[in-house]
């Protein structure tokens, strides 16, 4: 709790860390309409999981090229411009007026989304080296408190009764915010990075957190993308409450996040991962119990689970011995994000061709792998 302190008392750190909230505020308020778009657009749950794809795809698209952007101009600057970018393009999926204008509307969203991401974390690792403070975790804190403001903005859909307008008072908060704190984070220039030759022998022993890391962000992901179609068409929950999976996904996200440093101190990061997976597997259960009040439980223990589950397996990946920091962190983060790129499509095709149950029911069994695998994880030295 010390590094939320250090941020809310102090606007260099506060700006850096309203980005990350404002681009989930961004992505948020997009998922809880998923349902609307699908509706609208009148295509299956296999046609949604190939847009969504795309949306993974531009995010995917952007990591060759972003170091490259960043080095340039300038970490500040990518970081600002992220955000511009992220905000004009948030608003093309709702604007989207075709199945395939969607997926290219997703494609650009995620390709800002990822690039933003990729900015800010940088900024944020500069700030730290530069100040010597820590305040990483809790950014990551504050992109999770972001999704609880979209999660909470899901009350406005009734009201409203516009996506577009809905989005556009999204958009207008997290540019008003960050017009006032940008000035913080600006002028902020990346150290430049030497590069190290990346070993064959090395990269095996990371092949398991990658499986891990492969498995933990595509589910995470895939409750995002479809815990609003489950509580619609399979718990037929009224519209009011199609979005309160995700804000109870998100709030417990944050709480974990924010919390998930002084737990890992006590426990090791083994066990977090293990006692993360354990959460994460009760809430399946409690999912696909179908009943609207108990899937909604069920998605909020699974936010908990992945909350310390995803930020444990970094930190393990960059222990790891014989490998750089850095190399370790990296694959983790790009099978992570090869998962996010495979749930969609995959999920879609087992929603279309099965059920949105029985996806829910391969998350489960891909939860106990996880939880196999950190037995794998506590046998091998660190």
């Amino acid at each position: 709790m010390k590094s939320l302190l250090l941020i809310l008392g102090n606007a260099r750190y506060f700006g850096p860390s309203w980005v990350f909230a404002s681009l989930n505020i961004l992505f948020g308020t997009w998922a809880i309409y998923i349902p609307s778009v699908k509706e609208s657009l009148a295509i299956n749950n296999s046609e949604l999981g190939i847009t969504i794809f795309f949306l993974s795809l531009g995010v995917f698209s952007i990591f060759p090229f972003a170091s490259t952007i960043i080095n340039r101009f300038g970490v500040g600057k990518t970081t600002w411009y992220g955000v511009i970018g992220s905000s004009f393009a948030a608003m093309l999926p709702l604007l989207a007026p075709s199945y395939y204008s969607l997926m290219a509307a997703l494609f650009i969203f995620g390709a800002t989304n990822g690039f933003t991401d990729i900015s800010m974390n940088t900024l944020v690792t500069e700030i730290e080296k530069k100040d010597k403070a820590k305040f990483m975790s809790a950014s990551h804190g504050f992109f999770s408190l972001g999704g609880v403001l979209a999660g909470l903005g899901s009350f406005l859909i009734g009201p409203l009764d516009n996506p577009v307008l809905h989005m556009g008072l999204a958009v207008f908060l997290v540019l008003v915010v960050n017009l006032v704190f940008y000035r913080k984070y600006v002028s902020i220039i990346a150290a430049p990075i030497i590069k190290e030759p990346f070993s064959l022998g090395l990269f095996k022993p990371l092949m398991l957190l990658g499986i891990i890391s492969f498995i933990a962000m595509g589910s995470e992901g895939a409750i995002v993308d479809w815990s609003g179609i489950y509580l619609k068409e399979v718990s037929i929950a009224p519209e009011a409450l199609w979005g309160v999976g995700f804000l109870g996904f998100q709030l417990t996200m944050t709480l974990g996040r924010f919390l998930g440093d002084q737990m890992s101190n006590v426990m090791g990061s083994v066990k977090m991962v293990a006692l993360g997976t354990i959460l994460a597997v009760a809430g399946y259960v409690l999912v696909l119990t179908v009943n609207t009040g108990l899937a909604i439980a069920g998605f909020a223990l699974c936010g908990l689970g992945f909350s310390v589950m995803v930020p444990e397996i970094f930190r393990i990946g960059g222990n790891v011995k014989g490998v750089d920091s850095s190399q370790g962190v990296a694959f983790i983060a790009g099978t992570g994000y090869a998962g996010f790129l495979c749930a969609p499509p995959i999920l879609g095709f087992l929603a279309e061709n099965y059920s949105l149950k029985v996806c829910f029911m391969v998350l489960l069994a891909v939860a106990l792998l996880i939880l196999m695998a950190t037995l794998s994880l506590k046998k091998r030295p660190s």
